[in-house]
């Protein structure tokens, strides 16, 4: 069981883990011992996620989100199993923890009277600046 909130737990059946070898430096055991993680959480069919944190979920998780609605996780970070376990479900616990923030709704503010009257003095002085671009009268 991996707990997220005080109000949200997810449970074991939602995640399954699948183990590969790692790539890069890992000495004799890096062809023998597999100790890359891959977590996979259907996130779709879970039931203790409501459906906004979900799809903002979706929006975070980004490329790691599968068509199915599944959010798999990659670790290989370091030699150790089971310390790429630890990583991989704190980072999904972390993702899940983002997607329960709301963003705040945005309030629209009006322009404030000095900076309305700025920008029409700037248009004025940029249109006499281009109304002395024509052309030129030789004959004064």
């Amino acid at each position: 069981m991996l707990r997220i909130s005080d109000t949200i737990t997810i449970h074991d059946w939602e995640l399954s883990e699948q183990f590969t070898r790692a790539q890069g430096p890992g000495g004799q055991n890096v062809n023998k011992v597999s100790t890359a993680v891959e977590l996979r959480f259907e996130a779709e069919r879970s039931p203790h996620l409501p459906a906004p944190v979900k799809r903002r979920l979706q929006r975070l998780a980004g490329r790691r989100w599968t068509a199915d609605g599944a959010v798999i996780i990659q670790v290989q970070d370091t030699r150790s199993q089971a310390r790429n376990r630890e990583i991989a479900r704190d980072r999904l616990a972390e993702l899940i923890r983002q997607a329960l923030v709301a963003p705040r709704k945005r309030i629209p503010t009006r322009p404030t009277l000095g900076s309305q009257r700025r920008r029409l003095a700037a248009k004025t002085s940029r249109g006499v600046v281009k109304s002395l671009r024509g052309a030129v009268d030789i004959e004064e």
